[in-house]
């Protein structure tokens, strides 16, 4: 039997993306509590984040989104890790507030960043090790999280995932106005 690599490519990536998404979940946690939210977006789907993307920039006027909205179109998968919002109990002071008592429900706790920011860390790493091109995006996170697809998540952020010759996630032109 022959394998050509474009033929086997996608479901490459998407074991891969598996994989990353592991990684993201055994990656360590405050106190140990897990509270992180992954998915993995593919096919229509990626339209979707996108067409909300286009909304987003065009509610903020952030030109960077229409560049990420069109540059996810390259990704045949996107990671989305969200973190719900637990206060830790540790009275850290991180989040601002001297107190988790003090600190309002609206602010997060640092702990629940930290978290995400270490399980982005621990999928990015992965992907690295396999030789997928990424991207961390907050822009494509934060319309994850309006599509409501990691339920109640705070903080989402997405990983566009792509296994081409060149990263299509870096190098970018600012776009004026929406590709269709």
């Amino acid at each position: 039997m022959i394998q050509n690599e474009r033929e086997i490519r996608h479901e490459h990536v998407l074991e891969a993306v598996r994989q990353m998404m592991t990684a993201a979940r055994t990656a360590p946690k405050g106190k140990g509590i897990d509270i992180i939210e992954i998915a993995m977006v593919t096919g229509e789907d990626i339209q979707r984040l996108s067409d909300e993307m286009l909304k987003l920039a065009a509610e903020t006027g952030f030109k960077f989104i229409l560049r990420d909205a069109d540059n996810i179109l390259s990704a045949e998968a996107i990671v989305i890790l969200g973190t719900r919002q637990q206060v830790q109990g540790l009275n850290c002071a991180h989040c601002g507030f001297e107190t988790c008592v003090e600190k309002p429900a609206e602010v997060p706790c640092a702990i629940n960043s930290v978290d995400l920011g270490i399980a982005i860390g621990s999928a990015c790493a992965t992907a690295s090790d396999l030789r997928l091109d990424t991207r961390v995006m907050f822009s494509a996170g934060m319309a994850a999280q309006r599509l409501g697809w990691l339920g109640e998540s705070k903080s989402v952020m997405a990983i566009p995932v792509s296994a081409s010759s060149k990263n299509p996630f870096f190098d970018r032109k600012p776009k004026e106005q929406p590709v269709k």
